[in-house]
């Protein structure tokens, strides 16, 4: 959406009005001023009046105004700096109280995750789990943690799990070297977009593997290598990304796998329990 964006503004960038280029140059130049502003402080900024702005963003083929912002605000995501999404966070929150904002902001993450997510796309990314002969995970830097959890969990009870180290990328297709059409890839990558996990999933689907993909919009360069797209919102939350959404996702597909394949799942955890208790694995405080 945020690519998509500044390239639509330059497409029709003759045809705006004196006012609507104010807007357009502001996005392009300033977008790390304007993201976060409401349209009656971006109309005051560059000189135009509020509903100047929400028309600009209708023309561009948005809904409203917020939707519009959301757009600037991946496109902020996707072109800073650790040390520019630092200050970002700061200009955002100023003195106000960081616990609140930040969980505050978390939760309208899920939210509009939740509202957007198609259910039909999450239950046959299930299928694709259920019914592959083996499963490869993969994530890259900050989304490497939810690909190494998604692998615990489904390890726990499936043999036929591997977690795909992004090393690099000459070991990334080492790793995935037998990946063939009876098998399912899973991959996490959310602005910055990893380049190792772009070209895993295209060597996946070249290998005629399904391809479940995790990222935050339909132009993200792995949708198009997606046989199903799962798109959770992130955002900045320092020089960190916050990803409570798509880890709320993963806990719903665990909990549907489990549902759908209960009895077996509850006579695997039996066996564990008892090597668990064997070998002290856990405390018995």
């Amino acid at each position: 959406m945020a690519i998509d964006l500044a390239q639509r503004i330059r497409r029709i960038y003759p045809t705006f009005s004196k006012g609507q280029k104010k807007i357009a140059n502001a996005i392009l130049n300033d977008y790390d001023k304007a993201a976060y502003l409401t349209a009656a402080k971006l109309g005051k900024f560059v000189g135009v009046s509020e509903s100047t702005v929400v028309r600009f963003a209708c023309e561009l083929g948005f809904e409203g105004y917020s939707e519009f912002k959301r757009a600037v605000q991946e496109l902020v995501r996707i072109k800073l700096t650790p040390n520019q999404r630092i200050e970002m966070t700061k200009q955002r929150i100023g003195g106000g109280d960081v616990l609140e904002s930040v969980v505050e902001s978390d939760i309208s993450k899920i939210r509009y995750t939740l509202d957007k997510l198609d259910r039909a796309v999450f239950n046959k990314s299930v299928d694709a789990i259920l019914e592959a002969k083996d499963i490869y995970i993969t994530g890259a830097r900050s989304t490497e943690p939810l690909a190494r959890l998604l692998t615990y969990n489904l390890s726990l009870i499936f043999d036929n799990v591997h977690f795909v180290n992004p090393t690099s990328s000459a070991e990334v297709f080492e790793q995935m070297f037998s990946v063939g059409k009876e098998d399912t890839v899973i991959a996490f990558s959310f602005p910055r977009y990893s380049s190792k996990i772009v070209n895993a999933v295209k060597f996946a689907k070249s290998n005629a593997a399904k391809v479940v993909v995790f990222t935050d919009s339909d132009v993200s360069p792995l949708a198009e290598y997606a046989d199903y797209l799962i798109t959770a919102q992130s955002d900045m939350a320092s020089y960190m990304d916050s990803l409570v959404a798509p880890l709320s996702i993963l806990n719903a597909i665990v909990v549907e796998i489990t549902r759908r394949r209960e009895h077996m799942i509850r006579a695997r955890f039996d066996k564990l329990e008892k090597i668990w208790d064997e070998y002290d694995v856990y405390t018995k405080r």
